[in-house]
């Protein structure tokens, strides 16, 4: 990113001006002019633009440039695999995560494609069952991780029932939810004129964490917006195209719970198909869908 300042500044010339005065009457002793001085009048020094600096520095982001059909920079993400190896990952949800391009790829034009699909040779679910759709979700973990800053990507997602596409954080050094999970932006198909931004902790967790919706009357599938979370000590700001509409502080925790996100978090991307909360797709449901992310960002506070 360029910061393009442009200065201009001119100078005026001073004039000076001699005014001669003629003296009138006829006869040899006619007065000799007398100069009048005329000061000139100052021109202002033209004030140059006002700039603001911007308040954060970028510090590392992924803009997924590579070649249609490549696998995202294995420099900075990794994958969770699998379903029932990890108990549905807590939510009874119906997808098999994989590693495969069909699930995760570059499309050549700088974007990331995150595709859930039907599919009859999808892995074992929670449930010991074959699942019936296989995913991907990636994450940061080993790789890249925030403590402060500004976290933010430029995101499009489908709608549907069953259809659960998020951009969340979890934080290192403490099993959940003692590390703290922080959901940057969730959307369930069933709610599709809403998003959510929550916290999870130690006593607030699962169904008890501390979230608000951001609602539009159009609904938010199918096209880009930018999802941002504002970390700083002891403040979480959440924010959807640069609009604030949710913040927590140590005081929004219930009674005698912990505030525990002083450390740092990896980011994790992913399109989730079922589960407790977004429920199962049903007939109107379109496979394959398509999580699409534009860029992922981290800046610095100035």
């Amino acid at each position: 990113m360029t910061t393009r300042f442009l200065r201009r500044c001119g100078l005026l010339p001073l004039l000076t001006a001699v005014l001669t005065a003629c003296g009138g009457g006829g006869g040899a002793g006619a007065a000799t002019p007398t100069p009048v001085a005329v000061t000139p009048t100052a021109t202002p020094t033209p004030t140059p633009p006002v700039t603001t600096p911007s308040t954060w520095t970028l510090t590392w982001s992924d803009e997924f440039e590579g070649a249609a059909g490549s696998l995202p920079n294995p420099a900075n993400w990794g994958y969770d695999l699998g379903n029932k190896e990890a108990d549905g990952f807590g939510n009874h949800e119906l997808q098999y995560y994989t590693a495969a391009p069909r699930n995760a790829q570059l499309d050549g034009t700088g974007q990331l494609i995150i595709t859930a699909e039907k599919s009859a040779t999808a892995g074992p679910c929670w449930n010991g069952a074959a699942c019936a759709y296989t995913s991907a979700r990636l994450l940061t973990k080993g790789k890249q991780t925030y403590t402060y800053g500004k976290v933010e990507a430029r995101i499009k997602f489908p709608g549907g029932a069953g259809i659960w596409p998020a951009f969340w954080s979890l934080g290192e050094g403490a099993a959940w939810p003692n590390a703290g999970e922080i959901d940057i932006m969730e959307f369930v198909g069933k709610t599709p004129n809403s998003v959510y931004g929550t916290a999870h902790g130690p006593g607030y967790s699962g169904a008890q964490g501390i979230g608000k919706a951001r609602d539009t009357a159009t609904g938010w599938p199918n096209d880009f917006h930018v999802y941002t979370v504002i970390k700083r000590p002891n403040e979480i700001i959440w924010q959807v195209d640069g609009v604030e509409f949710h913040r927590l502080t140590p005081a929004s925790l219930p009674t005698g719970a912990s505030w525990v996100f002083e450390r740092s978090y990896f980011i994790i991307l992913n399109l989730a198909v079922g589960g407790d909360w977004p429920g199962a797709p049903d007939a109107n449901t379109v496979f394959p869908a398509q999580m699409t992310v534009d860029w992922v960002r981290i800046y610095k506070e100035n």
